[in-house]
């Protein structure tokens, strides 16, 4: 594989780094989840539900620092931002850590979460000054292969730092993490926005691009869609622990099964790259919400005639949700970004933060409606994939109408 042009690093690192970048969400995100139930003992006394504001923090502080990280990209290139955003993720992990009660790690959490959107966003600004149309969404798809294995190994790593050295601890794996990112990075990224490309930071102007974005229907029809796939996301990380200890009764073994399930996502993500150039973006998200929309109908009729081998298809359901993710997140991207590359960061901001804060705002109910079985989730996500399957019907028909 070449090299991106003006980079030090071949394309393989570079696949490897950006996924290491987006993955910092990921692993600040699962490896708390086995944790909960010792948070809840120890500085939660709400229970578990309680606990997991450890995790819906984390996104906020996200979601608000993805509104600015894009747009300071374009205006003083896309390293400072990376700097800046894994410094203050590592001060998060250290306030997190020394926290002596649940309001003030929140507090931290939020920080943290802020810290990460720099190289979240910056890493697909970096992609998209490098990639465009369907090599880009081949990047993104290796990219998202890579990114995705990390929950089907956080949850595992989380249970063996807190059996070594008690749940605290993994909050310093948390730093060690950014440091390492940090010193790779830079030492092997080149800058990818050339001065002269560079947008001031300027009200007006982010006003402009803001306006931009929503006024292309396949852009914003293209957000409204990652949105709910990022609702579905959500809400299975609120409510797969419980699902797994209260309806299945396998709490201890949590870890390996959400471990094998999130393989999935890596498994179609590299499927996705290898495709897409032939069948694009849109068919295929199209086909993967299709196939969600009657598995997920054929689990419900399955749950509320008391079948049995429920937890199997359980694990199957679950399964194809992930595979799902590989097939629509880094695609949904891809239409998004592809008109806005002469504002590359601030699309990428939008994108994000649109979708990463109305997808978390989502699916804060769905944990309330956990009834001790999967039937509110695997619900959830039924609708929520008609209502995409709708919108991209939409984008269909309005890009033939431009054609």
């Amino acid at each position: 594989m070449t090299k991106p042009e003006g980079q030090r690093l071949g394309k393989v690192e570079f696949i490897t780094l950006m996924a290491m970048m987006f993955a910092t969400i990921a692993f600040s995100i699962d490896a708390m989840l086995p944790a909960l139930p010792s948070i809840a003992d120890e500085i939660a006394p709400g229970g578990v539900a309680q606990a997991a504001l450890v995790m819906t923090f984390f996104v906020i502080g996200m979601g608000l620092g993805t509104f600015v990280t894009g747009p300071l990209s374009d205006a003083i290139g896309r390293k400072p931002i990376v700097y800046l955003g894994l410094a203050v993720y590592a001060l998060g992990a250290v306030l997190s850590w020394i926290a002596p009660t649940l309001e003030l790690m929140l507090a931290a959490r939020v920080l943290q979460g802020l810290g990460a959107a720099g190289p979240r966003v910056v890493s697909a600004a970096i992609v998209r000054d490098l990639y465009s149309g369907r090599a880009m969404a081949s990047i993104l798809s290796l990219t998202m292969m890579v990114f995705l294995l990390v929950p089907a190994i956080a949850p595992l790593l989380g249970k063996i730092i807190m059996d070594a050295a008690g749940w605290r601890a993994i909050f310093p794996a948390f730093l060690i993490f950014a440091v390492l990112l940090l010193l790779w990075f830079g030492i092997r990224v080149n800058e990818t926005l050339p001065q002269d490309k560079r947008r001031p930071l300027r009200w007006p102007l982010m006003k402009d691009a803001v306006r931009q974005m929503f006024a292309h229907r396949t852009v914003r029809l293209s957000i409204y869609v990652q949105t709910l796939m990022l609702m579905i996301l959500f809400s299975i990380l609120t409510m797969v622990q419980p699902i797994f200890e209260k309806s299945f009764d396998r709490a201890d073994s949590f870890p390996l099964w959400f471990g094998a399930i999130a393989l999935a996502s890596g498994v179609s993500s590299l499927l996705n790259a290898a495709i897409v150039g032939r069948f694009g973006m849109r068919r295929l998200v199209t086909w993967a919400l299709t196939a969600q929309v009657i598995i997920s109908t054929v689990f419900v009729l399955w749950m509320m005639s008391d079948m049995p081998g429920l937890f199997w298809f359980y694990i199957f359901w679950q399964w194809g949700v992930m595979f799902q993710g590989g097939l629509t997140v880094a695609n949904l991207n891809a239409i998004a970004m592809e008109p806005m590359g002469h504002i590359a960061g601030m699309a990428a901001s939008v994108i994000g933060a649109v979708s990463t804060v109305l997808g978390a705002a989502l699916a804060s109910p769905v944990g309330l409606m956990f009834d001790g079985t999967p039937l509110p989730l695997v619900a959830t996500v039924l609708i929520a994939c008609l209502i995409a399957s709708i919108l991209m019907q939409m984008m269909r028909r309005a890009e033939q109408a431009i054609a």
